[in-house]
């Protein structure tokens, strides 16, 4: 059974805004050589790396977090969520070398948190509707 599509906006928003952030962070050194007053004035600020990452974690809670309460009660898509922003937040603490490989781990553990919620809740609604019919 197909879950109706505002049960999941939350969550493809969230898995949109986790890879758009993703993709900004892995495409960054390929833009700034051809574009350097842009990403040098505006895209390769630590706030705005920040203010998408923020924004992707708040947009990932809300909907991990609905996903929790209306149907499935389980956590880990939650704290895959959490491991995968403090992965991302931190993502120059093995050094500048390991970036894109820390960012890559972050962005897979918050886009694959939604993807689980997802799955998760596709099959609570399956059981609710096995429920309904008893």
């Amino acid at each position: 059974m197909q879950i109706s599509k505002d049960k999941t906006l939350l969550d493809r928003l969230g898995i949109w805004a986790s890879s758009l952030c993703a993709l900004h962070c892995l495409l960054l050194p390929i833009l700034i050589p051809l574009v350097p007053l842009v990403g040098a004035l505006f895209f390769a600020q630590d706030w705005f790396e920040k203010g998408i990452l923020s924004l992707s974690m708040i947009m990932g809670f809300w909907a991990l977090f609905s996903g929790f309460y209306r149907y499935h009660r389980q956590l880990y898509p939650l704290y895959s969520l959490v491991l995968g922003g403090v992965i991302y937040w931190n993502k120059d603490i093995f050094g500048e070398s390991y970036e894109p490989f820390t960012i890559a781990v972050g962005a897979f553990l918050i886009v694959g948190a939604h993807i689980v919620n997802l799955k998760l809740c596709q099959s609570c609604q399956d059981c609710e509707s096995e429920c309904a019919s008893s």
